[in-house]
């Protein structure tokens, strides 16, 4: 039995992912769809999805990241980020998988370590996936 949290109807590309990445009133959306395109060019088996209202990248149906923007901030969530190596100290939250990273604008962003975050998510949830015969 899969312990992975599954999203159905994950695609390769998804208009409505699209649609709300392209929102031109929102100017946070912007920083969130560089840090998407990044989940997208992690490998060519990444698919994706909204998920509660905001766009989720998966591997097949698994996913490994997330993207939505608040009033304030984005959040670029990892769905097994409890897990994952942090060496930056990036990742906030207290839940028993998921966590995220703010992105405030104006502010630094550290982008090779949250670089280094997304690739390590998408690795993590491929060997999760193998591990489970998938």
């Amino acid at each position: 039995m899969s312990t992975l949290f599954r999203i159905n109807g994950a695609a390769r590309r998804d208009s409505a992912v699209e649609a709300w990445l392209a929102e031109p009133r929102d100017e946070l959306r912007r920083i969130a769809r560089v840090w998407f395109e990044v989940m997208r060019g992690c490998g060519p088996d990444v698919c994706e999805a909204m998920h509660d209202g905001c766009p989720v990248a998966c591997v097949k149906d698994a996913p490994f990241g997330y993207v939505y923007a608040f009033t304030a901030h984005v959040n670029v969530g990892f769905y097994q980020g409890a897990s994952l190596d942090d060496p930056a100290g990036l990742l906030e939250g207290a839940g028993k998988r998921m966590r995220h990273v703010k992105l405030r604008w104006g502010q630094p962003v550290d982008a090779a370590a949250l670089g280094a975050l997304v690739a390590e998510a998408y690795r993590d949830i491929r060997v999760r996936l193998a591990s489970e015969g998938v």
